[in-house]
């Protein structure tokens, strides 16, 4: 079954640059899965966002998900690392418009230093 093209609306885009904003120079990884068929593309909507706010951004590139399993959206922080406040709201926001987003710990090689990742899978 083909699954529709994920892309974040102007209006998304609009309200996560507010929310976002609040937290200054922030610094986020983004990976994709090169199996998602709008994997890059809805990882660069999430680029332009955290650029738009200046966030240090790396990525987006392709990768495995960590642990081998894949999920269609996840924040990823370090291990024995806490979430930061920035990912929070990340998260927080996207449930507003009934985009969920799990968080996984581990994966450091996918995690900005003093940041987070960012993972876009494919939906399942």
């Amino acid at each position: 079954m083909e699954h529709a093209h994920r892309k974040l609306t102007t209006h998304q885009i609009t309200v996560l640059i507010q929310v976002l904003r609040t937290f200054p120079n922030e610094r986020v990884a983004i990976v994709y899965s090169a199996a998602a068929s709008d994997g890059r593309a809805y990882a660069l909507d999430f680029m332009a966002i955290f650029k738009a706010i200046g966030w240090d951004v790396s990525g987006p590139e392709a990768a495995e998900f960590p642990g081998g399993e894949s999920v269609a959206l996840a924040l990823l922080v370090s291990a024995g690392g806490a979430m930061p406040a920035c990912a929070e709201a990340l998260r927080d926001a996207l449930r507003i418009y009934e985009i969920e987003v799990e968080t996984r710990v581990g994966g450091e090689k996918h995690v900005a230093a003093d940041g987070f990742g960012l993972w876009v899978g494919e939906v399942g």
